[in-house]
């Protein structure tokens, strides 16, 4: 074989070997984390899978075998058909503080919210659960806040959108992940359909208390600069996802259908010039996205207003007497007013 023959030869092993492994990789993940059965059941599949394609990758490039290749794509097609039958549920046994599905139902300028949570936290697993209906009046509405909660270092983090109305009232939006019962989350999981999409409005002293308070988070509230038009669309596209994930369900993705990416598909139908950018999946840096698109007024740099915004010392000082959404933002400027010809959300 002439030398460029070999060269050939090499390069075309080295591409079969780099498809199989990422082929094989995921394949092995996806078993490990979807497979039905116990979790030894899972790996052991998981590891059968990946010694098999490591065996044909060898057994082609070293033996020649004509068999490796169609066998490993078969096994490949094979796995695609059983990947594409898993499907969302709604019918799960699921952890309590996800078990109701938000509905609601637009009438006028009155919107109502069915299964808004209202959760009294004592611990992570000691609670009151409560979930409510409420009505809200959009033409009330007096601002939005973007709130955000770092649990993982500077750069991982979860984002929640309240909206304010003029009698004191705060209903929260968080996209999560639907876990069932004694299931815990995984990073890794949500890249291959572990969990389900939950969209949840609650109490801010629900879900921002519980985060501050039992989980040990460190949140920030950002106030948004939104016109009263953006903000009533942006509530209403909240409503219009609740119900549609009622009807279909859908999977949680920690890339694509995440706590900032669904946000930002919602703000995008107001605003289309909203760019993308990595800090939509790094949600820590989701303020200093947020000041560049001018949806964080310029008045002060991010620093200052995380310092202004940091609400957890506020948050772990109140009482169950209190006014939890007043006293976390205790000493905190408002965002100026965007006029209704600003495109800004």
């Amino acid at each position: 074989m002439t030398r460029s023959g070999l060269l050939a030869r090499g390069a075309a092993g080295l591409l079969a070997g780099l498809l199989l492994f990422v082929s094989g990789a995921w394949g092995a993940l996806a078993l490990a984390f979807r497979f039905p059965g116990p979790r030894a059941l899972r790996l052991a599949v998981a590891t059968v899978w990946m010694a098999g394609c490591l065996l044909a990758w060898v057994a082609w490039l070293s033996w020649g075998a004509k068999w490796a290749l169609p066998t490993v794509a078969v096994g490949y097609a094979a796995l695609l058909v059983w990947w594409a039958s898993i499907r969302p549920r709604n019918d799960r046994v699921w952890a309590d503080d996800v078990a109701c599905l938000l509905r609601g139902e637009v009438r006028g300028h009155d919107v109502a919210l069915h299964n808004v949570r209202d959760f009294d936290w004592r611990g992570e697993n000691d609670y009151d659960a409560r979930w409510e209906t409420r009505v809200y009046d959009l033409d009330r509405l007096a601002g939005a806040d973007a709130i955000v909660s770092y649990w993982s270092g500077k750069a991982i983090a979860h984002a929640m959108l309240s909206f304010g109305f003029d009698d004191g009232r705060h209903v929260v939006f968080s996209v999560e992940i639907r876990r069932k019962r004694d299931e815990a989350f995984s990073e890794i999981g949500g890249f291959f359909r572990q969990f389900e999409l939950v969209l949840i409005a609650a109490e801010e002293r629900d879900i921002v208390r519980v985060r501050t308070n039992v989980r040990g988070e460190d949140a920030y509230v950002f106030p948004l600069r939104m016109t009263p038009e953006a903000m009533r669309s942006l509530f209403v596209s909240y409503v219009e996802a609740a119900n549609e994930l009622e009807r279909a369900p859908r999977f949680y993705n920690t890339v694509t259908s995440n706590c900032t990416t669904i946000v930002y598909r919602m703000a995008k139908r107001i605003d289309g010039a909203l760019p993308l950018d990595l800090r939509l999946l790094l949600t820590g840096y989701l303020p200093e996205y947020l000041r560049d698109a001018g949806a964080l007024d310029r008045r002060f740099d991010v620093d200052e207003w995380r310092r202004m915004g940091r609400i957890t010392s506020r948050a772990k000082a109140t009482g169950p007497d209190d006014d939890f959404s007043a006293a976390i933002r205790q000493g905190m400027p408002s965002a100026q007013s965007a006029s209704s010809g600003d495109s800004t959300v």
